[in-house]
C-alpha cells in the first residue's frame, strides 16, 4: 500500500475534529453503547482476526487467539467508563458558593501503535480515548497495516463518521500526526518515542511514549525452580521474544544459579519452534530477516547453554537462547534485542539482584520468582521497575491496572485502567460564586 504522505494525517485530524464535539455531546449512553457495540463486533470476527494476526505479523495461533479475547475485553471494560465520576465538588476556603473539579476531553487523540500486538494496543489506547470523548487517529506500524485496516473497519460500524480513522505509513505520517493531534499516545521503539515526546512537548500537548524494554527475572533459592524456569522460558520465547515485557535477563540468586540453569535449559529446548498457524506453536519467525539477523548477531561470540542457532530452511526463525558468562557492557546486557535469548546472570543475594536490574537504561517489569513474599516484598523497593510480578513471566498485562515503566521505557503518564482515562482528559478547576444579593 502507498504511503498517503502528511497531508493525510492532517486532513484525518481535522476531520476528526469536525466529528469530535457530536460525539462528545451525545452523551454517556451514546458513548457506552458504541463502545459495546464494538467489542460484540470484534468478538464476532474473532477468527478472522486471529488468522490474520498470524500471516501479517507471525503470532502464534494460541496467543493470538488470546489477544483477540483480550482486545474485546478492552472495549467492554471501557464501554463502562462514560458513566465514571469526572470531577468532584468541595467547600470554598471562606464563604459561600462551590469549587467544582472536571475533567474534559483534549480533542482529537493522534495513536502511533506497533506491529506485535496489532488489536490489543491500538485498542486499550483508542477505547480509553473515545470514552472520555475524544476522536481519534490512529497510524499502525506499516508491518500491520492489515490488521489496523480490518479493527477500524469493525470499530467504524459502531461510530458516528468520522470518529475513528486509521491513516497507514510510516515516519512521514507519523510525524505529521504528532504535529497536528492534541493528544498522542505512542508505543514502539525508544529512539522513536523519544521524538515523538519531544514533538509533543515542542507544542505543549501530553504524550505518552512506552517504549523498550530490557526486563529481568529474579530467582532466589528458595523458589519452585521448575515452576520459575517454566514461567521464564516462556517469556523469553513466547511470540520469538518479540515483547515489549519479554523476559532478556535472567539472574539466579547463590544457590539457584546450578539447578536453574539445568532447568531453563530444559525449559527452553521444550518449547515448539515452528509455523505460528501450528497451535501447539510457542516461538514462531520474527517479523522480518533484518530483526532475524540482529537476533542471530546478539549472541555471536557469546556460551550458549541452549539455542544459539538458526534452523536453515524458509522463514526468518530462531532457536529459543540462553547464554552466560556475558561481559558487563555486552550490547545484550544495554540494548533491546527484541527476539528470544536471554543472558543468565549470577548474584549473591537479593541486594545484588536489584542492583543489577537497575544497571540497565530501562525499567519496565520484573518477575521474581520465590516462596517467601515477605523477603521479596522487602527487597523490592529498591527495584526501578514500573511492574513487578512475583511468582508469574514478566510477559502478561492486566488491562485494567496502569502499565507503565520507569527510565527509557516510559515518557508520561501511565497507559490503561483509570489513569488511560485520565491521560486522555485534563482537569479544570471551576469557582462558583452566588451573586450578591441585591
Amino acid at each position: 500500500m502507498p504511503s498517503p504522505g502528511a497531508s493525510a494525517s492532517a486532513d484525518a485530524v481535522e476531520r476528526a475534529r469536525a466529528a469530535q464535539q457530536r460525539w462528545l455531546l451525545g452523551g454517556a449512553a451514546a458513548r457506552s453503547a458504541a463502545l459495546a457495540s464494538a467489542a460484540d463486533a470484534i468478538q464476532a470476527a474473532g477468527p478472522e482476526l486471529t488468522a490474520l494476526a498470524v500471516r501479517e505479523v507471525g503470532k502464534p495461533l494460541t496467543e493470538a487467539r488470546a489477544e483477540v479475547a483480550r482486545t474485546v475485553a478492552i472495549w467492554r471494560y471501557y464501554a463502562q467508563a462514560p458513566y465514571e465520576p469526572v470531577g468532584a465538588v468541595h467547600e470554598p476556603a471562606v464563604g459561600a458558593g462551590l469549587l467544582l473539579t472536571r475533567r474534559r476531553p483534549h480533542g482529537v487523540a493522534g495513536l502511533i501503535t506497533p506491529w506485535n500486538f496489532p488489536f490489543a494496543i491500538p485498542s486499550w489506547k483508542a477505547a480509553p480515548a473515545l470514552a472520555a470523548g475524544n476522536a481519534v487517529v490512529l497510524k499502525p506500524a506499516p508491518e500491520a497495516t492489515a490488521c489496523a485496516m480490518s479493527l477500524a473497519e469493525i470499530v467504524q460500524r459502531a461510530l458516528p463518521e468520522g470518529v475513528f480513522t486509521v491513516v497507514p505509513g510510516g515516519a512521514t505520517e507519523g510525524n505529521a500526526l504528532v504535529s497536528s493531534a492534541d493528544v498522542v499516545s505512542f508505543t514502539g521503539s525508544t529512539a522513536v518515542g523519544q521524538a515523538v515526546a519531544r514533538g509533543g512537548a515542542a507544542r505543549g500537548i501530553p504524550v505518552q511514549a512506552e517504549m523498550g524494554g530490557l526486563n529481568a527475572a529474579v530467582v532466589l533459592p528458595d523458589a519452585d525452580i521448575e515452576t520459575a524456569a517454566a514461567h521464564i522460558a516462556a517469556a523469553i520465547a513466547g511470540y520469538a521474544g518479540q515483547k515489549c515485557t519479554a523476559t532478556s535477563r535472567v539472574i539466579a540468586v547463590g544457590a539457584a544459579l546450578n539447578p536453574l540453569r539445568e532447568a531453563l535449559s530444559e525449559a527452553l529446548r521444550a518449547l515448539p519452534l515452528g509455523d505460528p498457524a501450528d497451535a501447539a506453536t510457542v516461538s514462531g519467525p520474527l517479523i522480518d530477516q533484518h530483526a532475524r539477523d540482529q537476533v542471530r548477531d546478539s549472541w555471536h561470540g557469546l556460551c550458549a547453554l541452549v539455542g544459539g542457532t538458526v534452523p536453515e530452511g524458509p522463514g526468518w526463525f530462531a532457536a529459543p537462547t540462553l547464554v552466560e558468562k556475558v561481559p558487563s557492557e555486552h550490547r545484550l546486557l544495554r540494548t533491546e534485542v527484541f527476539g528470544p535469548v536471554a543472558a543468565l546472570l549470577p548474584a549473591e543475594d537479593l541486594a545484588h539482584a536489584v542492583q543489577i536490574t537497575n544497571s540497565v537504561p530501562y525499567g519496565l517489569v520484573t518477575s521474581v520468582h520465590t516462596a517467601d513474599l515477605n523477603t521479596a516484598l522487602g527487597g523490592l523497593d529498591g527495584l526501578d521497575t514500573g511492574m513487578i510480578r512475583i511468582n508469574a513471566p514478566s510477559t502478561g498485562v492486566d488491562f485494567h491496572l496502569p502499565f507503565g515503566g520507569a527510565k527509557a521505557s516510559s515518557h508520561g503518564p501511565r497507559e490503561q485502567g483509570r489513569a488511560a482515562l485520565e491521560f486522555y482528559t485534563s482537569s479544570r478547576t471551576y469557582t462558583l460564586t452566588p451573586p450578591r444579593a441585591t
